[in-house]
């Protein structure tokens, strides 16, 4: 299966204010609490392992990432809460010692467990959640026509591209446009309603366009952009106060951003957009954008967990948020051993994003994993799952 990564990005500023969220009424989902790896029902030797790799990924002369940060638990419980490593480590890319430009130790940024990150294709979950909740409403449908909300987007409705198949990234459109290249917004639009797919609909094909096109059909039915939609509907109400579109100044830096290995002359990036068609929409969009936090992806994998609640909030009923995790999922991946490790197999669901970012929640175990790192600072390199996979299976291992 294609790899779920994506170049990822900023957005439009943390946090925002305003917005009403649900109440779950009288009943209340237990809130996360931090306590030891035995009160999470979790073994606490392979939770010093699963810090331990996430050490070792960060160390060396060419680590998977510059720094990290790894938050589990089971439950109510977050058992392991770690950050390693740097948030900032070098000021540039060489490409003649295809080697990073060592920052002097004292102009570093040392990752915290606070430090936001650029969450690139995690996004993809909060614009597939935003989805479910105007399914939930009635007011989108999941089978419908995306012809019948976006009737100028003239290829996806002769071709009949359904609302589920962009979820299911079943459209058959391509992975992604030059969107960066176009000289205005207007040419950028005018590329997505011409877009036809490139295999027939009903065909796996991972994109991006999908949930850019999910975004427009959003913002047409509710009259709101992306950004209000996630922060309203979601990340309020959760009191994700951390999660947010960019512009975000604290973030864990990313790349040193040139031709000829990127899209885009920005250079070294830091707290914007990494991902040039997010950078060129403005940074909201709905494959890439926000920013986020571990202990905030914890809340949204708890959230899920217990069937769309956290505390008194109600974000999804319990019958929409199995529906995003059944298989196939919808937005997220579900059983997949490449980032999962021995976590996949019985229902666990998650997402990859190319800056280094991962999640996974397992309804069987009731546990969760968020492994965040900048392994695009100070340059993109081929995608290594490895270090995903093995703190997968160490989160499978310690609760058997």
């Amino acid at each position: 299966m294609p790899s779920l990564d994506d170049d990822g990005g900023g957005g439009r500023g943390c946090p925002r204010p305003g917005g009403v969220g649900s109440e779950g009424g009288e009943l209340s989902a237990p809130r996360l609490r931090v306590d030891t790896p035995e009160r999470a029902g979790l073994d606490p030797e392979e939770m010093r392992h699963l810090v331990r790799d996430v050490v070792d990924f960060t160390c060396g002369d060419r680590p998977w990432a510059a720094g990290a940060v790894v938050v589990a638990g089971r439950g109510p419980v977050i058992a392991v809460q770690e950050a390693v490593g740097w948030a900032v480590r070098y000021s540039a890319y060489d490409p003649r010692a295809d080697a990073g430009v060592e920052l002097p130790p004292e102009a570093r940024v040392p990752m915290t467990v606070g430090t936001p990150f650029d969450l690139a294709s995690l996004t993809k979950l909060f614009t597939s959640v935003a989805a479910v909740q105007q399914i939930e409403r009635g007011t989108l449908g999941i089978d419908a026509r995306v012809g019948a909300y976006l009737p100028d987007f003239r290829a996806a409705a002769a071709h009949d591209i359904t609302v589920r198949q962009l979820l299911t990234h079943t459209s058959g459109l391509r992975p992604e446009l030059p969107l960066y290249d176009c000289r205005d917004d207007a040419e950028r639009l005018g590329l997505l309603r011409a877009e036809a797919p490139i295999r027939p609909p009903g065909t796996y094909l991972y994109s991006d366009l999908n949930m850019l096109l999910l975004q427009q059909l959003l913002e047409r039915l509710t009259g709101r952009t992306l950004d209000v939609l996630v922060h309203d509907g979601i990340t309020r109400p959760l009191g994700m106060t951390s999660t947010c579109f960019g512009p975000c100044p604290g973030a864990a830096a990313t790349e040193d951003q040139r031709r000829p290995w990127a899209k885009a002359d920005r250079g070294m990036l830091r707290g914007v957009v990494h991902d040039e068609n997010a950078w060129a929409l403005g940074g909201v969009a709905g494959h890439a954008g926000l920013f986020s936090t571990g202990r905030d992806l914890a809340v949204f994998c708890r959230t899920l967990l217990a069937g769309g609640s956290y505390g008194p909030a109600r974000i999804l009923g319990p019958d929409f948020a199995e529906l995003l995790l059944t298989p196939p999922g919808l937005g997220f991946a579900v059983d997949q051993p490449w980032f999962m490790g021995e976590l996949a197999g019985e229902g666990a669901a998650g997402h990859t994003g190319f800056t280094g970012t991962s999640l996974v929640l397992d309804p069987a175990t009731d546990t969760f994993l968020v492994l965040l790192a900048n392994t695009v600072h100070p340059v993109r390199r081929p995608p290594d799952n490895a270090p995903r996979a093995l703190a997968g299976t160490r989160m499978a291992t310690a609760v058997r």
